[in-house]
């Protein structure tokens, strides 16, 4: 195991966290830091302060995108243990942006060393009320100080931390969408399916139009034929029909959800008929206008589950299940939740254990 180095800032008071987190708008004392080159390969295994970042006005990802990051969170179990939500898999999907953004891999293992050894200097940080958590972000960019579109060769890779509370100001209760066709957020065999910063900048538009009249995000179709269902900007989406669960199958230009395949599961442990497949639009309506949509419910690492209450396509308002939350959207995000806490057993080995002593 490669050694870190740890520049630990002693903390003089107590921290005091607000009884509102909101989302992303605190930071912790720590990050993780690592360089690469193609000579040293990753080196540089540092654990310091959060400073700002000196970078050249050249730096390659701030002209040509070569950035990727992940989003994970770490709790305070009902037992007292600090443990992260499926850290392995988030690497893993890291691992699958880097490859498709031509920047280098990471060695997975290693990094969640790094990861629990930082989460654990930060354990202090973790809030401890329902709904709360220690979100972690990961990210990688290229730093080459040079003007042309080709793949950077150095690189910065650093995991920060922020605790949270819920990613919607509405929190556990049902938002509303905006299906749209005007704009396209990613195409297939495209980089749809990377966790880039493209990705998010090309959603800004439509989310900025979608929030001016009242709603809370986009519903994006497919960027071809514009016929089929994809993916909310911030979360994968399901649609609860009469007779089965099914959410888009992943066609390369969806991102692969971490709680989308745990929801995916946790359906199956219940014996749900649960389907990966096109859902087109005029199945949507046709669907609600025969009585058969039963519900509708995004799953991401931020929200975890998110009721949808209503869905709007070119000025027809669909009013799902009554305007409430399903008692499915309900019960799952109980169960990931509890699952998470420590307060029902996790039968598919998706909690990490977080070490309370660091290995300095």
């Amino acid at each position: 195991m490669e050694k870190i180095t740890y520049q630990i800032k002693p903390r003089t008071s107590k921290i005091e966290l607000p009884s509102k987190l909101g989302f992303g708008k605190i930071f912790t004392d720590h990050i993780f830091e690592m360089d690469y080159s193609p000579d040293k390969g990753w080196h540089n295994y540092l654990i310091k302060p959060v400073e700002n970042l000196s970078v050249h006005p050249a730096a390659m990802f701030i002209h040509y995108g070569q950035s990727i990051f992940e989003g994970l969170k770490a709790f305070h179990t009902v037992k007292g243990d600090t443990v992260i939500f499926r850290p392995e898999t988030h690497l893993k999907r890291l691992n699958h942006s880097a490859k498709r953004l031509c920047m280098p891999q990471i060695d997975e293992t290693f990094v969640l060393h790094a990861l629990k050894e930082l989460v654990a200097i930060e354990k202090d940080w973790i809030p401890t009320n329902s709904g709360e958590s220690l979100y972690i972000r990961p990210l990688m960019f290229g730093t080459d100080e040079i003007l042309g579109v080709h793949p950077s060769k150095v690189y910065k890779f650093i995991i920060m931390l922020s605790p949270v509370g819920a990613y919607y100001p509405e929190g556990f209760k049902p938002v509303k969408i905006l299906m749209q066709d005007d704009y396209v957020r990613a195409v297939r065999k495209g980089v749809g399916d990377a966790k880039t910063a493209g990705n998010y900048a090309a959603s800004l538009l439509a989310t900025e139009i979608a929030n001016q009249l009242g709603y809370t995000q986009v519903l994006w179709l497919d960027g071809v034929e514009q016929k089929y269902l994809e993916e909310v900007g911030t979360m994968n989406i399901f649609v609860e029909f009469e007779n089965e669960i099914a959410t888009p199958k992943l066609t390369g230009s969806i991102l692969p959800g971490i709680t989308r395949a745990s929801v995916i599961q946790l359906l199956k442990d219940k014996n749900y008929t649960i389907n990966e497949r096109l859902i087109s639009v005029d199945e949507f309506i046709e669907a609600y206008k025969n009585g058969k949509l039963k519900g509708v419910f995004g799953t991401g690492t931020a929200a975890i589950i998110s009721p949808v209450s209503e869905v709007t396509f070119k000025g027809n308002k669909m009013v799902i299940n009554n305007g409430e939350e399903s008692k499915l959207a309900v019960e799952l995000f109980n169960e990931i939740t509890e699952i998470q806490r420590g307060g029902i057993a996790d039968k598919h080995d998706w909690i990490t254990n977080v070490a309370t002593e660091v290995t300095v």
